[in-house]
C-alpha cells in the first residue's frame, strides 16, 4: 500500500493508539545512542518491519549514504539505505511504533510532507525523537537530558525522567518540520536528547544508550533488564586512565565537573562556550581516544 512516498506492507497490523519513536540519523544519533536503544527494543518485542520508502534514490544521495553488498547464502545482494518503519505490540499501553529515519538529501520538504501523511493514515498519537549530541559535559557525572514537546502532560514527564526543557536555538533539520506540523494536528510531540562528553567521541556510547532506554522504560512501563547502565560504566572506566594521562585533560575535567555540580544547584543549563584552541584540543584528545 502506498502512502506518499511510503510503501506499506498489508495487511497492516491492528495498532492501539500508536506513538511513533523516531531516530533521525545521522544529525541526532551521536554515538548511536537512539538507533541502540530502540534495537534494544525491537530485539525484545520481535518487531516487524512494516514499511519504507517506495524510491528512497528520490531523498538521498548514495554518494553520501553508501549501498552495502553482502553475500546471502552465496549469492551477491545489495542493501540500499532506506527510512524503514517497524511495529512493536508492548504488553501494555499504545502501540510502538519505532521509525529509523535517515536525513534526506533532496527534496526535503516533500519528505516531511511524507511523513506528515504517514502518521495521519496511521493515527499516531504521540511523535517522540530521541538521540543524543555532543557537549561540554564530564564523563564522572549522570548524562543531562535535553528535551521538549506539546500535548498531554509533558512537564510532569519532564520532572519524572529527569529531562531538562531544551532551550536550543541554531542550526538544525529539515525534518524539524515533521514534529511542528504534527503539533498544529494535534499530535503530541516529544524531544529527548542526552548530551554526550566532545572530547570522547564514541562511535557506540553505551551510557548514552543506557539513558534513553531509561526514559523510554519508564514512561512505558517496559522491563528494567533492557537498561544496561553497567555496559556504559565499563566503557567510561576503561577509558578514565587515558582521559587522566592526556595533558591538560585533568584540569579540564575538573572545571567541567565544577560547572555541571553548580548548574545542578541553579537548576539551570546553558551550553558552554570555549575557545578555538580548547576545542582544536579536545578533537585532539578525541582522535585520541
Amino acid at each position: 500500500m502506498k502512502i506518499g512516498p511510503f510503501e506499506l506492507d498489508e495487511p497492516i497490523p491492528d495498532m492501539e493508539r500508536p506513538h511513533a519513536v523516531v531516530v533521525l540519523r545521522p544529525w541526532i544519533d551521536v554515538g548511536n545512542v537512539g538507533t541502540l536503544a530502540l534495537s534494544r527494543i525491537e530485539r525484545y518485542f520481535k518487531s516487524e518491519e512494516i514499511g519504507r520508502l517506495a524510491e528512497p534514490g528520490m531523498f538521498y544521495d548514495f554518494t553520501r549514504y553508501r549501498p552495502r553488498s553482502f553475500f546471502n547464502e552465496g549469492r551477491r545482494e545489495v542493501n540500499i539505505p532506506n527510512t524503514t518503519i517497524r511495529c512493536s505490540r508492548l504488553e501494555r499501553g499504545p502501540t510502538f511504533l519505532t521509525i529509523h529515519v535517515l536525513e534526506p538529501h533532496l527534496y526535503g520538504e516533500d519528505f516531511t510532507d511524507g511523513m506528515i501523511e504517514l502518521l495521519k493514515f496511521l493515527n499516531v498519537e504521540r511523535y517522540c525523537l530521541i538521540g543524543g549530541m555532543y557537549d561540554m559535559v564530564p564523563h564522572t557525572r549522570p548524562l543531562l537530558v535535553s528535551g521538549l514537546g506539546t500535548g498531554g502532560t509533558v512537564s510532569e514527564e519532564q520532572l519524572r525522567v529527569g529531562v531538562r526543557p531544551s532551550d536550543y536555538e541554531g542550526p538544525t533539520t529539515i525534518t524539524y518540520l515533521v514534529a511542528q506540523e504534527a503539533a498544529k494536528l494535534g499530535i503530541e510531540t516529544r524531544t529527548f536528547v542526552t548530551h554526550l562528553p566532545q572530547y570522547l567521541e564514541l562511535e557506540d556510547d553505551f551510557a548514552g544508550t543506557a539513558r534513553l532506554t531509561e526514559i523510554l522504560c519508564t514512561l512505558y512501563e517496559l522491563p528494567e533488564h533492557l537498561i544496561d547502565k553497567q555496559k556504559g560504566l565499563d566503557q567510561y572506566n576503561k577509558l578514565q586512565d587515558m582521559v587522566s594521562s592526556t595533558e591538560g585533560m585533568a584540569s579540564l575535567l575538573e572545571k567541567l565537573e565544577q560547572r555541571y555540580d553548580s548548574d545542578l544547584k541553579d537548576d539551570s543549563y546553558e551550553p558552554l562556550s570555549l575557545s578555538d584552541d580548547i576545542e582544536d584540543f579536545l578533537k585532539d584528545v578525541g582522535d585520541t581516544l
